[in-house]
Formats: C-alpha cells, structure tokens, sequence
C-alpha cells in the first residue's frame, strides 16, 4: 500500500489536470465575463483568449507528462528513459509558457506577469538539469542491470 501523500499527490494531479482541460476549455466564455468588470479584458478579448489558451494547454501538457512520471512512481520504476523525455517536454512546455507570457508585456505590464515568466523559465530549467540526472540514473541503473 503506497503512503497517503503519495495517494494524495495521484488523485491531485489527477484532478489538476481535468479541472485543467475544464477552465482551457471555458476560456472564452469566462476572459469575456471577466471583461464586464475589467476594461483591459474587454478590450483584449481575442489577443488574452489566444495567449491564455496557449499557455493552458502548455501547463496541461505539463501535467499531463507529471501524472506519466507519477505512474512509474507508483510502480516503483522510476529511474526509465521515458521519465528523462517527460522531463525535456516540461522544460520545453516551461519555457513556451515563458514565452506566451511575455508576449503580454506588449498588452500590459504587470509584476505578475514578471514573475509568471521568472518562474517557469526556473521551472523550465530545473526540468532540463533533473532531465540530465535522469538521464545519468538511467544509464548507470541499465549498466548495473546488465553487471548482475
């Protein structure tokens, strides 16, 4: 039986990432509804539907490679090439987001548009160096294996 937080975390990501497609999907309906009670979104409509839009089938794709990575948790295999290319595509993911996020700056700029874009390069980063250390886990696991 796995711990309650390793539960917890599976039912998280899980719920994330449908709850996730949900709000993508609302997008339209609820950027024009926000318009009525700020002029910023009522005037930026198509420009904040298309980079949100963007940015959030980014961030599902993200999660969509965490619950991949969550499931060899699961099976206590964790240390797989798969896990190494889930973990390049965040990063990828990571830095698109960045990116479609700076794109804002051109509509309006906020500091949180400013940290938005600080903490997924961060994320894009450490998802590229942990891809590395995957990487090198993997290869040592497949070298041991192949010893015994």
């Amino acid at each position: 039986m796995k711990d309650k937080l390793t539960i917890f975390t599976k039912y998280l990501l899980d719920a994330m990432f449908y709850i996730g497609i949900a709000v993508t999907l609302t997008l339209p309906a609820s950027i024009r509804f926000y318009g009525r009670y700020n002029s910023y979104f009522a005037r930026n409509w198509i420009p904040l539907v298309f980079l949100f839009g963007i940015s959030g089938v980014l961030a599902l794709l993200i999660v969509l490679e965490l619950r991949r990575m969550f499931r060899t948790v699961l099976d206590d295999d964790c240390f797989i090439r798969e896990n190494v290319t889930s973990l390049r595509r965040m990063g990828i993911y990571s830095f698109g987001i960045a990116a479609i996020t700076a794109c804002r700056l051109f509509l309006y700029v906020t500091p949180a548009v400013l940290v938005v874009i600080l903490v997924f390069v961060i994320a894009g980063l450490f998802s590229r160096v942990l891809a590395g250390v995957f990487d090198r886990a993997v290869s040592y696991k497949l070298e041991n294996d192949l010893t015994i």
